[in-house]
């Protein structure tokens, strides 16, 4: 078998297409049969004549019997290229019959094994060589040069090669090339086989050379009897552990089962547990929210507590020398300055201060014994005595003639002593220090206030005007322990006070 180039230059030239093309299994190169024209010359007479034509292959296995079947080659294939095994004695000179024909068979041929010689034997053949018979076939079917037996035998190499590649686990055909590299790889494993056996046999000789005891009957009868103590002995091992087995399986099938359990109930644990998360994070947001609406609220609460009520209620301050009350005065000035004010104001005024007087006396009734009585009525503000004599509190009167406006201011100013000497008592039984005590700061003695009266009656402006900016003064000092007294936080009230006594 050759490569198409290689094929070309063959006897004719040319290639029948009708042939089978045959490519090499490991380079996948296609082959082609050559050598067919070669081979027809050297047909027998009666092949040629065309009767009874028989195959190529048929006639040169009838002409020779021999000890092996085989297949014939092409004339390029005879030399024996590097790396293809050679001939077999039995092919290289066939044993012939003196009955048979002498031809010799020049070309080269492929021994096959036992095998695959089965599919060439026919009825014919069966008691002599091996022989390979066609059918026969009509002279005028065949192409010139006699190419029919050439096709059987191109059929039976195929068949050949199937076998061949069954037999040898190596697809057929191959190349010359790859036939070369097959057979150097083979001659590689041959060595390396060769080596091994001759370490296998090197080791057995060693082994044979060494010298053994035989042991006696006695000898073996006690070595048996040991051996077979110790297999009883790994024999109730075994048992004992296959019953620990046993016993660890149950016992695994039941922690199995517990840890199935173990996990529902973590499964059941966990979501429960993300269920009371989800709760406590809104109770906690709410709890938040309600912290921050309660910090709100103690924020407003110190504000009310702080918020003077009283202080913003009655607000007393001065315009000069004059007091004020809710930014009415209360007096007048007439030399020098001459400030005149109205008795409407006045009046105001005095109605503002009763309303004041009349609610802190008020609170702390029935401690406070409220003996003099004040009537709030705006700016006509009236005030009963001791005697249940009552006497106005407001204006216009007479600037030589006002004994009831007098008598009303005296008492009103007698009650504001009573009061603060309450305040004063009421401190000592609370035990509150001395110097934290009501103190006022300008005496009352009857009608005077610090060293002025506030009768009206025969008294100038500026002395009448003083004394009732000093009882105003002695009336924010009593508001103050007022809101002291009555969970209400103290003001800066005491600097307005000394600003307003700084005024005088």
């Amino acid at each position: 078998m050759k490569p198409p180039a290689a094929a070309s230059g063959g006897k004719g030239g040319t290639v029948d297409p009708s042939l089978p093309r045959f490519r090499c299994q490991e380079c996948r190169r296609a082959l082609v049969v050559v050598g067919v024209d070669s081979y027809a010359d050297r047909l027998p007479p009666h092949a040629a004549a065309g009767n009874h034509a028989p195959s190529v292959q048929g006639s040169v296995m009838g002409a020779s019997r021999m000890d092996n079947s085989y297949v014939v080659l092409s004339r390029q294939n005879r030399s024996q290229g590097p790396g293809i095994p050679p001939l077999p004695p039995t092919a290289a000179a066939p044993h012939t019959e003196p009955n048979q024909s002498t031809r010799v068979i020049e070309g080269s041929y492929i021994v096959l094994p036992p095998p695959a010689a089965s599919i060439y034997k026919t009825p014919a053949s069966e008691g002599g060589g091996a022989q390979l018979t066609t059918p026969g076939v009509n002279s005028s079917n065949h192409s010139p040069g006699n190419n029919s037996g050439f096709h059987s035998s191109v059929t039976v190499l195929k068949r050949a090669f199937e076998i061949a590649s069954s037999q040898t686990q190596v697809e057929q055909p191959l190349c010359l090339e790859c036939m070369r590299i097959l057979s150097d790889k083979m001659d590689k494993e041959i060595e390396d086989v060769n080596a091994d056996i001759k370490a296998y046999e090197a080791c057995l000789q060693r082994l044979e050379q060494e010298p053994y005891d035989i042991l006696s009957e006695t000898d073996f009868q006690k070595e048996k009897q040991k051996i077979e103590e110790e297999e009883k002995k790994l024999k109730a091992a075994i048992e004992e552990a296959e019953k620990l087995y046993s016993e660890v399986s149950s016992e695994m099938k039941d922690l199995e089962i517990k840890s199935k359990q173990f996990e529902e109930l973590e499964e059941r644990y966990w979501h429960e547990f993300n269920s009371f998360q989800f709760q406590l994070t809104s109770h906690q947001e709410e709890r938040d929210a309600v912290f921050a609406k309660i910090e709100v609220s103690q924020v407003h609460l110190e504000l009310l507590k702080r918020t003077n009520v009283l202080n913003d209620a009655f607000h007393i301050s001065h315009d000069g020398v004059i007091g004020t009350i809710n930014n009415f005065r209360l007096g007048r000035l007439s030399n020098g300055e001459n400030v005149q004010v109205e008795w409407d104001e006045i009046n105001a005024a005095w109605g503002q201060a009763a309303l004041l007087l009349h609610t802190m006396a008020q609170y702390f009734t029935p401690k406070f014994q409220y003996r003099i009585k004040i009537h709030p009525m705006g700016s006509y503000p009236r005030v009963t005595d001791i005697h249940n004599n009552t006497y106005e509190l407001f204006g216009p009167v007479n600037l030589f003639w006002s004994t009831r406006f007098d008598k009303a201011m005296t008492w009103f100013l007698t009650c504001l002593q009573e009061f603060a000497e309450f305040a004063i008592n009421l401190d000592k039984e609370n035990n509150v220090p001395p110097e934290k005590s009501l103190k006022l700061p300008y005496k009352i003695d009857g009608d005077k206030v610090g060293s002025h009266t506030i009768v009206l009656s025969f008294n100038k402006d500026e002395n009448w005007t003083k004394a009732l900016k000093y009882m105003l003064c002695n009336l924010k000092w009593v508001l103050y322990w007022f809101i002291g007294n009555t969970s209400f936080a103290p003001p800066s009230g005491p600097v307005h006070t000394q600003s307003l006594r700084n005024k005088n």
